[in-house]
């Protein structure tokens, strides 16, 4: 006689909730238009582009510098993807947070001043043209100003959409790390490596934090000749949010490191850490890119105080990312820890 044998049940095929779905494809449809014109200059198009533009002299080094940017904007279906596949819950973690915190780092400030610049121009300000590098207008045009809305609008799009994406993904495969007050987080062997580093953090940070507020006051100190001669209301809103992301990211850090404010959730200094190291380093790095490679005039060309600013802004974000995830990996590895609170 045979033994009945009961198998289990197949899984039920994975699902994702209207929400996701709908991010999902903003994410992927606002790429389209960026994507689009990058590869009809590619081709030859000077769709957007008008006479005198410096884009028409870029030769092989520009159309190096789209097919980059092409490809970064590409990692961004590859994201929205992973953030709502099974397949994405198998990727290790930094695969994943490394992609997503560079992102964040290059589409936070666009998401920010962006809106700031058409608000300033609707109230009366002198805009020019919105430029992703430095801010300034003037001079010879760069592109038509209705790509600036398409292109921007699509990243801040790309933005909304994958930053719902990561929330609700996050979420769901680390919320315990994030749980609690900051009264609550035990002391751990990487607690004394982020003290150092959030005083350490704090004092390099007052040199581009400083530069950024005075250049946005007006002070043109440090600033080449050809910003300084461009300078409009987008400049200005700009370096106020570079300043006001180097502050996001020191007072995220000493906030965690000290515990100060302890009734406050764990998830707040660790959003402003996020948002701020990302911002600061990832921003320091695209604009110490775009002063080099886009410099073809002397008056153009980035001062000392420039490259030197842009580099320390790398430096710094990237100095208040590192323990932090040294001490978000110790409590995934040991998430019932306890220990002496700081």
């Amino acid at each position: 006689m045979t033994a009945n044998r009961t198998s289990a049940p197949p899984p039920p095929p994975y699902r994702i909730d209207r929400v996701r779905t709908v991010a999902r494809a903003l994410a992927i449809v606002s790429c389209v238009p960026y994507v689009g014109l990058k590869a009809a200059w590619m081709a030859g198009s000077r769709v957007g582009i008008p006479d005198g533009s410096p884009l028409l002299d870029g030769g092989a080094l520009l159309v190096v510098g789209n097919g980059v940017t092409v490809l970064m904007d590409a990692c961004v279906v590859v994201l929205a993807l992973l953030l709502t596949r099974p397949w994405g819950l198998r990727v290790p973690a930094w695969l994943l947070v490394v992609p997503m915190w560079v992102a964040s780092g290059l589409l936070l400030p666009i998401m920010t001043a962006y809106p700031l610049q058409m608000t300033v121009r609707l109230l009366g300000g002198g805009g020019g043209q919105t430029s992703g590098g430095d801010g300034g207008g003037g001079g010879d045009p760069f592109l038509e100003p209705w790509v600036f809305g398409v292109v921007y609008g699509g990243f801040i799009a790309q933005g909304v959409a994958l930053g719902t994406l990561f929330v609700l993904y996050a979420k769901e495969r680390w919320g315990h790390l994030w749980q609690g007050r900051l009264r609550d987080l035990p002391w751990t062997p990487a607690s004394p490596v982020l003290r150092v580093t959030a005083v350490a953090a704090a004092l390099v940070a007052l040199a581009p934090g400083l530069a950024h507020l005075f250049w946005a006051a007006g002070w043109t100190a440090g600033l080449n000749e050809g910003l300084v001669a461009r300078r409009t209301s987008d400049f200005y809103v700009i370096e106020a949010v570079n300043a006001l992301f180097v502050a996001v990211a020191v007072a995220g850090v000493l906030l965690l490191a000290f515990r100060r404010g302890g009734r406050l959730p764990l998830r707040v200094p660790l959003v402003l850490l996020w948002a701020g190291s990302a911002q600061v380093a990832c921003w320091g790095g695209w604009l110490s890119l775009a002063a080099l490679v886009g410099a073809g005039d002397i008056a153009d060309r980035p001062t000392t105080a420039m490259v030197l600013i842009y580099a320390v802004q790398m430096l710094v974000g990237t100095l208040i990312a590192t323990p932090v995830a040294l001490l978000l990996a110790e409590r995934a590895a040991a998430p019932k820890t306890s220990g002496t609170l700081a």
